[in-house]
């Protein structure tokens, strides 16, 4: 009979490796994520870009309400019978919802919305009154 160390260090050590290892080897339609975005603002308008690579059309809504700017949508996971399997899977599927808000001085109304390239880019003009005007300064002498 041989004697061997315990190290409940390696041990939990290697239990959280194997939870790990299974969090990403494994496609989780129910692990939550939120696609990436870039917000700026011109003189004209605030835009939007949202990364959304494999999100279809289909399974994208943007929507605007009480000043709430959301988009949400599905990007699914699609395992093919024939493909070889996976080694391992680290990009999130499944339902995303992000939600901005919207300051007032941009006019809902008028919303624009385009998808190309798995960018969603959503346009929201200024108001007129938002808008900055050049005044011309008269001197008197």
């Amino acid at each position: 009979m041989s004697l061997s160390h315990y190290d409940p260090l390696a041990n939990s050590l290697r239990q959280f490796e194997d939870a790990f290892s299974r969090f990403f080897s494994e496609p989780q339609s129910n692990r939550p994520w939120a696609p990436a975005v870039d917000i700026y603002e011109t003189d004209n308008e605030l835009v939007l870009k949202a990364d959304l690579p494999d999100v279809e059309l289909k399974d994208l809504d943007v929507r605007v309400e009480n000043q709430t700017l959301t988009i949400t949508g599905e990007r699914k996971f699609e395992r093919k019978e024939n493909a070889k399997g996976y080694h391992r899977v680290e990009r999130s599927y499944g339902n995303f919802a992000r939600s901005f808000s919207v300051p007032n001085t941009f006019d809902t109304e008028k919303i624009g919305a385009s998808f190309k390239n798995g960018v969603l880019t959503v346009t929201l003009p200024k108001k007129e009154a938002a808008k900055p005007r050049q005044i011309k300064v008269e001197i008197h002498g």
